[in-house]
């Protein structure tokens, strides 16, 4: 594909009809801490926002009170004992039944809702997949905020928004910044991206690494975020996840997406140019600004974030990452060299280790050596389709099941 053709296609540059057009949302994942703030937006935005459908992994009681609140057409949880719980309720919306769905298919189902024209993709892991898949198959408009979907089929993902001319809409603070510092500028202007990274709790910690309990893993400095990709924030194995995304979705080398540390969360990322310009986005660290950009896209609305006062923030650092002190950094710009499986093997094995830590089994330390080492045994495959992407995950999970003590 040539550059010109590449920047014509590009699933993130597709043009939306104005703000004003109503938007039917289905926010995949309601309950977490993105999804939590979508609602909190769509409330602001008013009643051209409209939610359709909502999902929950297993908070229901969560759930419907949002279902309360929105009154969406339709609900997806995870297991279909709890869907028949909820359907046992009589559930009514706009005095029709409340649909309840469940499982995988559930998902799909809702990804694919036919009143629904916007999907908030916001669940958490690879479960993420295949709904959004099938999201930009129904040519819908997909802002992503999971990234393991992303990490494991960036290219599908990809390949498959421009297919079926569905609109990709990044969601993550990061690649949101870029997005919008991009705005009006050819792809082959650009020299490389820069994204910033807060440098979690530990970037000044002085005691080993090796001692650190997970108490202090989830304290982070500047973001309230779910455990999972807080831990990584910590580990910075999220900042890996985060430039490997922004090098597919921006379609650029890794090595032109680069990695900065600022402690203050003030600049979300940059985007340097050929003529030796930059361009960042500044704010807050909020993710309801990320989020309302993308519902709102191509225009702006007013929003609920406050002014950034410079003159207040008086003093911005940045700093180059440690990547000896900090190997999930590599690590993950090595598997997205390699590209084609090793991407879901990463995200896979980083997965259960986070997890072992968080349930006492491994050290801190050990999240990066079990991730390595699982990409280290990985042969990678010889295409790059679903099927191969799930057998990936597959099998780094249960590799990396195998390196926990």
């Amino acid at each position: 594909m040539t550059q010109k053709m590449a920047e014509k296609s590009s699933p993130i540059r597709s043009p939306l009809q104005s703000s004003s057009k109503e938007r039917r949302m289905v926010i995949l994942g309601s309950t977490g801490s993105i999804g939590v703030n979508a609602l909190g937006v769509a409330a602001h935005l008013g009643d051209s926002y409209r939610i359709a459908g909502l999902s929950a992994y297993g908070n229901t009681e969560k759930l419907l009170e949002q279902v309360r609140e929105f009154n969406p057409e339709v609900i997806a949880v995870w297991e279909e004992s709890a869907a028949q719980e909820i359907r046992a309720r009589g559930l009514r919306v706009h005095g029709k039944p409340l649909i309840v769905l469940s499982g995988i298919e559930g998902l799909i189902e809702l990804a694919t809702w036919p009143s629904a024209n916007f999907i908030l993709s916001s669940v958490v892991g690879a479960v993420g997949l295949r709904p959004l898949l099938a999201a930009l198959r129904a040519g819908k408009t997909v802002a992503l905020a999971n990234k393991e979907a992303l990490v494991m089929a960036g290219q599908l993902v990809v390949n498959e928004a421009k297919r079926w001319k569905a609109t990709l809409l990044p969601v993550d603070s990061e690649h949101s910044a870029i997005f919008q510092c991009l705005q009006g500028s050819p792809r082959k202007s650009v020299r490389k991206l820069i994204l910033t990274a807060s440098g979690g709790p530990f970037y000044r910690y002085k005691k080993p690494l090796s001692e650190v309990a997970v108490e202090q893993a989830l304290a982070h400095p500047t973001w309230r975020m779910g455990r999972k990709i807080t831990i990584d924030s910590a580990t910075l194995m999220n900042k890996g996840l985060e430039t490997l995304e922004a090098a597919i979705l921006f379609e650029l080398p890794i090595d032109r997406c680069e990695i900065v540390i600022h402690p203050q969360s003030i600049v979300h990322s940059l985007v340097e140019f050929v003529d030796g310009a930059m361009l960042a986005q500044l704010s807050l660290p909020d993710m309801c600004l990320p989020i309302q950009y993308a519902m709102t896209y191509p225009d702006r609305m007013p929003g609920r974030l406050a002014s950034l006062d410079l003159a207040k923030a008086r003093q911005l650092e940045f700093y180059e990452p440690d990547f000896k002190r900090f190997p999930c950094l590599g690590l993950a710009r090595e598997a997205a060299r390699k590209g084609n499986t090793w991407p879901a093997v990463l995200n896979a094995s980083d997965e259960v280790a986070v997890h072992a830590f968080l349930h006492g089994q491994i050290k801190f330390t050990e999240i990066a050596k079990i991730v390595e080492k699982a990409l280290t045994k990985h042969k990678g495959s010889s295409r790059l389709s679903l099927e191969s992407v799930l057998e990936a995950d597959r099998w780094g999970r249960q590799v990396a099941k195998e390196l926990i003590p």
